[in-house]
C-alpha cells in the first residue's frame, strides 16, 4: 500500500483526537489546538480538565468534540473523585472522557474493584450522552493483563479502550492495537495513543484495527499526506 495515496489528509484527520496534555500548556496553546482541529477537521481535541470550558466555548457549534482526561495519568484517584471529575467536565462541555484504569488494582487481581470503578465513571458519561474511553496503559501490563483489562472495560460499558496515556514508559504499538481489537470485537472502539509522530505510524495503527488516534503531532502527520481531490470520498480506504 502506498501510504501517501491510500489515505487523504481529510480521511485521517477525522480519526484524530488532536491532543495537548502537557502540564505547561497555556490558554493560548489551547486556543491554537482548537483552531488547528477545526482547520483540519479532527474528530476531537483532548485537553486537561482545567481547559474543558475554554475548548468547549471555542468549538461550540462545530463538529469537533471536546475530550478530557480523568484519573490522569496514574489511574490512582478514588472512584468518588473520578466520578466528580467526569461530572464536572461533562457539565462544562466535554463530550468524551478518557479515564485511566486503576492499574495497581488490576495487577493485584482486584477485578471487582476495577470493574466497579470503571462502571461508575462510564455511567456518568452515558447519562450525559458522552463517550467513555478506558486507558489501559499497556506498556505497564503483561499480555494477560492487557486482555483482562480490555475485557473489564467492555463489561463496564466502555465505548473505547485506549492504549496509553503518553506519560507512561511506552506508547501505542501495532501489536497492542491488534490485540485489543481481537479482544473487544467490532462493537467497541480502539484508540491508539502515545508516541504516534508520523503519518506512517498513524496509518499502521489504523490498519491494525484502531478507530481513533490520540496525538499531539497532528499537524505534522496531516501535512505529510495529500489533500482529498474534489471527487474523492472522505471514507476510510480499503486496505
Amino acid at each position: 500500500m502506498n501510504v501517501r495515496t491510500a489515505w487523504t489528509r481529510e480521511a485521517l484527520a477525522a480519526r484524530i483526537d488532536h491532543t495537548l496534555l502537557r502540564p505547561e500548556a497555556t490558554p493560548g496553546d489551547i486556543d491554537r489546538l482548537c483552531e488547528e482541529a477545526l482547520r483540519y477537521g479532527c474528530a476531537a481535541v483532548c485537553v486537561n480538565p482545567i481547559y474543558v470550558a475554554r475548548a468547549a466555548a471555542r468549538l461550540a457549534g462545530t463538529p469537533v468534540r471536546v475530550a478530557t482526561v480523568v484519573g490522569f495519568p496514574l489511574g490512582a484517584s478514588l472512584t468518588a473523585i473520578r466520578v466528580a471529575e467526569a461530572t464536572l467536565a461533562l457539565s462544562q462541555g466535554a463530550r468524551e472522557i478518557d479515564m485511566v484504569l486503576p492499574i495497581g488494582l488490576l495487577k493485584a487481581g482486584e477485578i471487582d474493584a476495577v470493574r466497579a470503578d470503571l462502571q461508575a465513571v462510564i455511567a456518568v458519561c452515558h447519562a450525559a450522552g458522552a463517550l467513555g474511553k478506558v486507558i489501559l496503559e499497556t506498556a505497564l501490563l503483561t499480555a494477560e493483563e492487557k486482555v483482562l483489562a480490555a475485557r473489564l472495560a467492555v463489561e463496564a460499558g466502555a465505548d473505547f479502550v485506549k492504549t496509553s496515556t503518553g506519560f507512561g514508559p511506552g506508547g501505542a504499538t501495532v501489536e497492542d492495537v491488534a490485540l485489543l481489537r481481537r479482544v473487544v470485537g467490532p462493537s467497541v472502539g480502539v484508540k491508539a495513543a502515545g508516541g504516534i509522530r508520523t503519518a506512517e505510524q498513524a496509518i499502521a495503527m489504523l490498519e491494525a484495527g484502531a478507530d481513533r488516534l490520540g496525538t499531539s503531532a497532528t499537524v505534522a502527520i496531516l501535512e505529510a499526506l495529500p489533500p482529498a481531490s474534489p471527487t474523492s470520498e472522505r471514507e476510510r480506504p480499503v486496505a
